[in-house]
């Protein structure tokens, strides 16, 4: 995928077409959709699930791997499992198209993502806020369904180094799947180095980016991998 390039560095490409912060927010929409967002992260070498968003009459060919996740993906709709948008552990064709038909009837004007489902792996947080007293700030913690009970989490002011990645990973109970908790293995490489890489592309998009959120992040022993992303623009 080539990078695309912009005045402001705010862009990047899905399917071919431009995806320009700048013109979206003066059009006065402030919600990515999922697709947009990972197109972002990927163009900045920021690993997301691999997707597609087909028509129809697509599903019939699509040369995809099973199980797979079928979602609504819409600016208006931010939690999409709220709202019964989203269909997991999809196992053959003729299920996938009955859920994107199903989405399809109660979000007519919304596009349907479709991606493969991730292996086992423990889910982890990493977001960006622009905290009002100390300006843009980046988050790593506990992640997955109950993020917003268990607030395990560590934050720093962009932009972070190396050590401070570190030092937030260290700094949170989801630190000891690093060191194999449970027989569970991840690795530590990969999860900094997608906390330096969101890092860079907030600071990039400071003055223009609201909120970032990346929830799950699966990490597995070869890697880790944004499963759900968000992006609010200010």
């Amino acid at each position: 995928m080539a990078r695309a390039s912009s005045k402001t560095g705010s862009g990047g490409i899905r399917n071919g077409v431009l995806v320009d912060l700048e013109a979206i927010r003066s059009s006065g929409r402030k919600v990515l959709t999922e697709a947009e967002v990972k197109t972002l992260l990927r163009e900045r070498g920021i690993a997301t699930t691999s997707f597609v968003t087909p028509t129809r009459d697509e599903l019939d060919s699509l040369d995809i791997h099973f199980p797979v996740a079928v979602k609504v993906c819409s600016p208006e709709i931010m939690h999409k499992s709220d709202v019964g948008g989203v269909y997991l552990n999809v196992h053959d064709r003729r299920e996938m198209i009955k859920s994107y038909e199903e989405i399809k009837s109660r979000f007519p004007d919304a596009d349907v993502l479709v991606e493969p489902m991730v292996g086992k792996g423990f889910e982890v947080i990493v977001g960006v806020t622009d905290d009002p007293t100390f300006g843009q700030c980046i988050m790593f913690g506990s992640g997955g369904v109950l993020a917003n009970l268990i607030q395990d989490v560590s934050f720093r002011k962009t932009p972070i180094a190396r050590e401070d990645a570190k030092e937030m990973i260290e700094e949170t109970k989801a630190s000891s799947v690093f060191e194999g908790f449970r027989g569970i293995k991840a690795d530590l490489d990969s999860a900094v180095d997608m906390l330096l890489n969101v890092s860079s592309l907030a600071t990039e998009l400071d003055g223009l980016l609201d909120q970032l959120d990346l929830n799950p992040v699966v990490l597995g022993p070869e890697g880790c991998v944004a499963v759900d992303a968000k992006m609010v623009l200010r």
